[in-house]
């Protein structure tokens, strides 16, 4: 049996290069691998290039590596719970590359499955698609984008096994699936570790053939935004 577990998040990222390509999973805060980002932090790498929904708030994942000046460039979705991801785009130390949500998470599957390249309607005739191939299929427009592979993947799963294979729980499944099979170095950050054979096949969500190491790491599970109702 290959075991795959590390001791800690510090020794799953221990060869996490200056310039890597990063795939985090995630959405806002829910979900994301914020164990594995702390320990980049602590590493101090520099001019990163990360590929993720969003990039945290101020100063909670991958906000912390923002602050740390770690990100050379952001793949994102969306941006706007992040003031110093504003200052550092306008001031110009930082690249940022906007793609629609769902072409984001279709680049990190198809990049994950080994399909170079793949042709989408979602924005056509709009800066997304400036510089980019535009094909026309049965009368409508459709624009080229690329797959994405991530020298590293990070992501954060609810329980795992000593072979990799991963359960995420309701909505911290989001972009965590996609992400874990763009990387060629997979890392997972998990709250439960089981037995091997423990986990149902049917109910496991990444096969373990796509993650190199695996974690066991409690998460704070912070909320990005919280409302209350008037009483």
């Amino acid at each position: 049996m290959i075991d795959k577990v590390l001791a800690s998040a510090d020794d799953a990222v221990r060869d996490v290069p200056d310039g890597a390509t990063l795939v985090v999973g995630g959405f806002g805060l829910c979900g994301i691998p914020e164990n594995l980002i702390a320990a980049l932090v602590r590493r101090g790498v520099k001019n990163l290039t990360v590929v993720s929904n969003n990039c945290g708030v101020d100063d909670w994942g991958l906000g912390l590596l923002l602050r740390a000046r770690a990100i050379r460039k952001m793949v994102s979705s969306y941006v706007g719970e992040n003031a110093e991801f504003e200052r550092q785009f306008l001031s110009g130390e930082l690249e940022v590359e906007l793609v629609p949500q769902g072409t984001l998470a279709e680049r990190m599957r198809a990049g994950g499955a080994g399909i170079p390249g793949f042709y989408t309607p979602a924005g056509v005739g709009t800066l997304v698609a400036q510089g980019k191939e535009i094909k026309n299929f049965d009368g409508r427009d459709y624009v080229l984008e690329r797959g994405v592979v991530g020298d590293f993947a990070m992501v954060a799963a609810w329980k795992g096994d000593r072979l990799g294979n991963l359960v995420y729980r309701k909505s911290a499944r989001n972009f965590n699936p996609m992400a874990a099979t763009a990387g060629k170095i997979s890392i997972a950050e998990v709250e439960e570790l089981v037995e091997v054979g423990a986990l149902d096949p049917e109910s496991v969500h990444t096969p373990g053939v796509f993650v190199q190491r695996v974690v066991v790491a409690p998460r704070q599970k912070r909320i990005e935004r919280r409302t209350v109702r008037k009483g």
